[in-house]
């Protein structure tokens, strides 16, 4: 019998614009995601990964959260997995409270007996859930589901293959087989406000899916897009434009209908709640003659200008929703106008490197695994 499944990711329940909160359409959006579920009918949701922005939310965005959760689990049960924006140990934390509403969480990579692999009996699914695991804690994750001493060595992306071998070796052709995780592919394409330090050196390549996976839910990308493969791997994309290098994402979830033995059928939705982002570029005049444009949309304007007092104001003033003003020459030279201390400080390191004039991949990602280190 086919199923349907919900596939969503990337919630960023918290994310600001500029200093700008964005609660309101946090919870339109999620409201949104919630009725689709009930108009679809939909047999499971997926949500693969960074339900936060920041480990340590606010009680605000954790009520958001959960409330969301709690409704989509009135229509279907809940499948949620911890991204590299969440706290594996918080999550894990309220699994147990959550499990009473219908939701499983797993917040840090389980071996198939004790949470990794999730059986939905009533519906002929079974669900393989890989969280983020970072480079410090990859050979932890393959010791837990325990593989011989000697299996550790090797890079990320091998040791990344054991464990999705690992969670999918018990799936038979009987059931509808998914695999859901919060994972960079290669060929993948970014949207713009992913945390940079747990992209690059943590890409798989799509090899690595097995083939008899009815489909895999991936997140951590924020732009939905189908990964070349011989099944169906897909990033459902963030629900929210989260920075301005995501103002051409049209944003969505995406419906899954399948059955044991047979190809998924992937529709795209596209989702109408959450303020669009808009950046607009000109001279004063230019701008303001087309302030009309920026409707209700968060609003970045680079100006063509040279600096003088007022001109921020002035902007301002004419176009209520700008939450950002630079100028092209300032913007040029030094790419980061605004202030460091509002960043997570993975994203504040790597615009500090940026201005710096340094790019190295492996710097970043040592410090945030030393921070994750720190943290934990």
């Amino acid at each position: 019998m086919a199923v349907k499944i919900l596939h969503t990711s990337d919630w960023h329940i918290g994310r600001r614009i500029r200093g700008r909160d964005r609660s309101g359409e946090h919870r339109a959006v999620l409201d949104e995601i919630i009725a689709l579920t009930a108009d679809q009918a939909v047999d499971l949701t997926l949500v693969a990964g960074d339900i936060f922005d920041a480990s340590s939310p606010t009680p605000v965005a954790e009520e958001i959260a959960w409330r969301a959760l709690l409704g989509l689990a009135e229509v279907a049960p809940v499948i949620v997995l911890a991204g590299n924006h969440d706290s594996a140990a918080r999550l894990d934390a309220v699994a147990p409270l959550l499990e009473m509403g219908r939701i499983t969480v797993v917040g840090a990579p389980r071996p198939p007996s004790e949470g990794g692999v999730v059986d939905l009996d009533d519906i002929g699914v079974r669900v393989a859930v890989l969280p983020f695991v970072s480079q410090r804690g990859i050979v932890k994750a393959e010791e837990i589901m325990r593989s011989d001493p000697d299996q550790h060595a090797g890079d990320y992306q091998e040791r990344v293959r054991r464990l999705i071998a690992t969670l999918t070796s018990g799936m038979t052709p009987e059931t509808v087989n998914l695999l859901t995780g919060h994972l960079t592919v290669f060929g993948a394409e970014t949207g713009g406000g992913e945390r940079q330090a747990h992209i690059f050196g943590y890409a798989i390549p799509s090899a690595l899916f097995p083939g008899h996976l009815s489909y895999v839910a991936l997140g951590h990308l924020h732009r939905q897009q189908k990964i070349p493969h011989a099944g169906s791997v897909w990033y459902s994309g963030s629900p929210l434009q989260l920075d301005f290098g995501e103002v051409e994402d049209r944003k969505g979830v995406l419906l899954v209908e399948t059955a044991p033995g047979l190809p998924a059928k992937v529709t795209t939705i596209p989702l109408k709640e959450g303020k669009p982002l808009l950046t607009m570029r000109g001279s004063l005049e230019q701008v303001l003659g087309r302030a009309d444009e920026a409707g209700d949309a968060h609003v970045r304007v680079e100006l063509a200008e040279k600096a003088r007092v007022g001109l921020a104001e002035t902007v301002r003033g004419a176009i209520p929703g700008t939450v950002e003003v630079v100028l092209e020459e300032v913007e040029a030279t030094r790419r980061v106008h605004h202030s460091r201390r509002s960043l997570h400080p993975v994203d504040a390191f790597h615009r500090y490197l940026e201005e710096k004039g340094v790019a190295d991949p492996d710097v970043e990602r040592l410090f945030a695994d030393l921070l994750d280190e720190a943290s934990s």
